[in-house]
C-alpha cells in the first residue's frame, strides 16, 4: 500500500491507495519480557509510517510502559477520523458512520448550531477543523476501548488465536491515549507532512514522559514477572489488568513499576481522556452509538439491556461503557483475585 498525504484547505487527508478502508494495522506486543516482545531504542524509532518505523515496548518514568504499535495506530486513526468528520461537517451532513478494524459500526448524528448556515465558508472551515480534531481523538479513544472490550469477550482479529491476554493489559489505555495527544499536535503542524509531524511529536512526548533506554524497559518488565504476568512457553498469562479508561473522573492513571532507580525522583502523571462535552461550547450536540457485530454482540448487549424485550441493537458509549466495565471488573476478580486491578 502507498500512503499519500493530500492538503485540503485547513486540514489534511490521510489516504491509503485504493480509498477509504482506513489506516494500516500494526502488530502490538505485551509489556512482558517474553517471546515476541521487542524493546527498541527510544532514540531510534524511525519515521512514522515508513520502512524505518520501529515498534515494541518502551518504558517511561511518568506513565510506565508504552506499546508503540498501539500509540501509532491511535495516531493514524485520529487523523483519519478527524478528516472524515471534517468532510461531513463541511457537507452539512447530520449523520455518518465508520468502522475500525472490527466488524462493529459506529454511528454519529450531529445537530448544528442555528447560525451554521449563515457562516462563511472560511468560518465553517476554521470551526470544523477544531471540532473534527477533537472528535477524531474522542472517536479513536472510544474505539480503542471498544476493541479491548470485544477482546475480553473473545474477539479474535487473526484467525483462531486468542487475544484475551492482551485485553486491558496495563499499558494499553495509556498507549492509545498518548496516540491521540500526538495526533492532535501533528494535525495542527501545518509546516510539515503528517508523518514528519507525527514523528517529531511522538519523540517529543516520549522525551517529556522521561522515556528510558531499552535496557531499563527490559528491567521494568522483568521486575513484574510473576507478579503482573506469568509466562509459559508460547503463552503469557496477564495477572493484572488496568481497567481504568477514565469513566469515573475523566482521567487515566497509568501504572509504573516501582524500584526503577532511574525514575526515583519522578512522580507518575494522570492524563485527561478525550470527550465530546466541548461540542456545546460551539452550539453542537451529538448522538454517538455502536452497533456490535459478531458473536460477542449478544453477550455484551445482554449486559446493557438485561430485559431481552427491550434490547436494542446499538449501545451508547457514554451511557453503556460503565455497566460493561463493571461486568468486566467483576469477571476479572473472579479470574485473578481481588488485587487484579492493583499495579503494585
Amino acid at each position: 500500500m502507498i500512503v499519500r498525504l493530500i492538503a485540503v484547505g485547513l486540514i489534511f487527508v490521510v489516504l491509503i491507495s485504493g480509498g477509504c478502508q482506513g489506516p494500516p494495522g500494526r502488530i502490538g506486543s505485551l509489556p512482558s519480557r517474553t517471546l515476541f516482545t521487542g524493546f527498541p531504542d527510544p532514540n531510534d524509532l524511525g519515521v512514522h509510517r515508513s520502512a524505518s518505523e520501529k515498534n515494541g515496548q518502551v518504558y517511561t518514568c511518568k506513565v510506565g510502559h508504552i506499546d508503540l504499535a498501539h500509540a501509532r495506530m491511535a495516531i493514524d486513526w485520529t487523523a483519519f477520523l478527524a478528516d472524515k468528520t471534517y468532510k461531513n461537517l463541511l457537507a452539512d451532513n447530520t449523520e455518518f458512520s465508520f468502522k475500525l478494524k472490527e466488524p462493529s459500526v459506529f454511528f454519529v448524528e450531529l445537530t448544528y448550531p442555528e447560525n451554521w448556515k449563515d457562516m462563511s465558508r472560511e468560518q465553517k472551515e476554521v470551526l470544523a477543523r477544531e471540532i473534527s480534531i477533537r472528535l477524531g481523538a474522542y472517536f479513536t479513544f472510544t474505539g480503542a476501548n471498544w476493541h479491548e472490550i470485544l477482546t475480553w469477550f473473545g474477539y479474535k482479529s487473526v484467525g483462531f488465536f486468542s487475544e484475551f491476554s492482551s485485553a486491558f493489559s496495563w499499558e494499553d489505555t495509556m498507549s492509545d491515549l498518548l496516540g491521540t495527544y500526538v495526533a492532535d499536535e501533528a494535525i495542527r503542524d501545518t509546516n510539515r507532512s503528517f508523518n514528519e509531524a507525527a514523528t517529531l511529536a511522538l519523540n517529543r512526548w516520549l522525551e517529556m514522559l522521561e522515556v528510558q533506554p531499552s535496557s531499563v524497559a527490559r528491567v521494568a518488565s522483568e521486575r513484574v514477572r510473576g507478579l503482573w504476568y506469568s509466562d509459559l512457553v508460547f503463552h503469557t498469562v496477564m495477572k493484572k489488568r488496568n481497567l481504568n479508561i477514565g469513566l469515573v473522573d475523566g482521567f487515566v492513571a497509568p501504572w509504573t513499576v516501582s524500584s526503577i532507580s532511574q525514575c526515583d525522583e519522578t512522580e507518575p502523571e494522570t492524563f485527561r481522556v478525550p470527550n465530546a462535552d466541548f461540542l456545546s461550547e460551539y452550539g453542537f450536540s451529538m448522538s454517538f452509538a455502536i452497533e456490535p457485530r459478531g458473536w460477542e454482540a449478544r453477550k455484551i448487549l445482554s449486559i446493557v439491556y438485561p430485559d431481552a424485550k427491550k434490547r436494542n441493537n446499538c449501545l451508547e458509549p457514554a451511557v453503556h461503557f460503565s455497566p460493561i466495565m463493571e461486568y468486566i471488573a467483576q469477571d476479572a476478580v473472579k479470574r485473578y483475585g481481588p488485587t487484579v486491578q492493583k499495579g503494585d
